[in-house]
């Protein structure tokens, strides 16, 4: 059956930043796979505009809207503290459910959630969305080519300055960048990693924002592998970074997300064979001069794809049974190590 005669229908849990300005907007565009048939907020004036734009059904309160029969698919888009019950209600009235990150506020919450998906099997799906970024699947695709050889490191930096004062910048309120740009971030290092964590380190500050929770967050994952993932999520830099920076064995990359910058040795040119000598080396020289094969390339990113393409994913998964890119698995190990960074820090919630 195609797409355009089997739409799923999706309440939206949460009528603010994420679920009016994010899911609406990008199930606005997938009308042909995706129907809204009801929202949720306590807020009346949210309930408003998803009944005018969308013809939805409105609800004060998810038992309702999870008592609605037309809902096939709860999308949960509450504040992050609501997240671990709003998604265990749904999936116990029957309905799949698709949890906003961060799925809970840490690892014992998580571990909840996950005990529960287990009764309800196939019924979560987690929106780590990022996974979907047009600029990270191609960088690991060069990965994958073999282009720039064994990764050693990987960086990834998303940095902004902001004296942030809503409900993001107050721990109590389930804010700070651990749980707001973390779980995106964290993921895609896991993705990078590829193997198990073998040892992590980790720093969290409190810079611009006006609120009690941290605005600047570096960890630095070390997988089994040997791989190291450094990371750093900041409201407090006031000068950016390359997104993505990579460095292997036989090149390295760097990303705006716009384009990616890389340089790697021309394969086709076979090196000559070269071996460290332990003599005095010729006054002010740093070995053998040697003039390397290397290639430049400038990669356009595609604007084709993006974050908003999970939702195609799930379509698949829900409607034709393919394996949803984002495992449960993943997003538990995603909230065990945010977890883990807070631990022994004033942030600890």
């Amino acid at each position: 059956m195609s797409a355009t005669k089997n739409p799923i229908r999706v309440g939206i849990v949460g009528l603010g930043r994420a679920g009016w300005g994010m899911h609406c907007n990008e199930l606005e565009k997938r009308t042909d796979s995706f129907k809204i048939v009801a929202g949720c907020d306590p807020v009346k004036v949210r309930r408003d505009q998803v009944a005018d734009k969308f013809g939805a059904k409105a609800y004060a309160s998810i038992d309702k809207l999870i008592a609605d029969p037309e809902v096939e698919l709860v999308s949960i888009a509450t504040r992050s503290p609501d997240h671990v019950a709003h998604a265990i209600k749904a999936m116990a009235a029957g309905k799949m459910v698709f949890c906003e990150k961060p799925i809970a506020m840490n690892y014992d919450e998580a571990k909840v959630l996950m005990k529960a998906a287990k009764k309800y099997p196939g019924k979560l799906f987690i929106r780590h969305n990022r996974r979907f970024e047009a600029a990270f699947n191609q960088i690991e695709d060069i990965i994958r080519s073999g282009k720039i050889g064994e990764v050693n490191e990987v960086k990834l930096r998303r940095l902004g300055y902001s004296r942030r004062d809503d409900w993001q910048a107050i721990i109590n309120a389930g804010g700070g960048q651990l749980l707001n740009w973390g779980p995106h971030i964290v993921d895609q290092a896991l993705q990078f990693l590829g193997s198990p964590v073998a040892s992590m380190w980790s720093d969290l500050k409190k810079v611009a924002a006006v609120g009690d929770a941290e605005d600047q967050v570096k960890i630095i994952l070390r997988g089994e592998n040997g791989i190291v993932v450094d990371l750093e999520i900041s409201g407090g830099a006031a000068i950016n970074e390359p997104v993505f920076s990579v460095a292997g064995s036989k090149g390295a990359l760097t990303s705006n997300e716009k384009t990616i910058e890389l340089k790697y040795l021309d394969s086709k040119v076979k090196l000559a064979p070269r071996r460290a000598k332990s003599g005095n080396p010729e006054y002010g020289s740093f070995g053998t001069k040697e003039e390397l094969p290397w290639i430049h390339e400038s990669i356009e990113v595609s604007m084709d794809v993006g974050p908003d393409c999970i939702w195609d994913a799930l379509y698949e998964t829900i409607r034709n049974g393919k394996p949803f890119r984002v495992t449960l698995e993943e997003s538990l190990e995603v909230m065990r190590i945010l977890t883990l960074a807070r631990k022994g820090t004033p942030f600890q919630n």
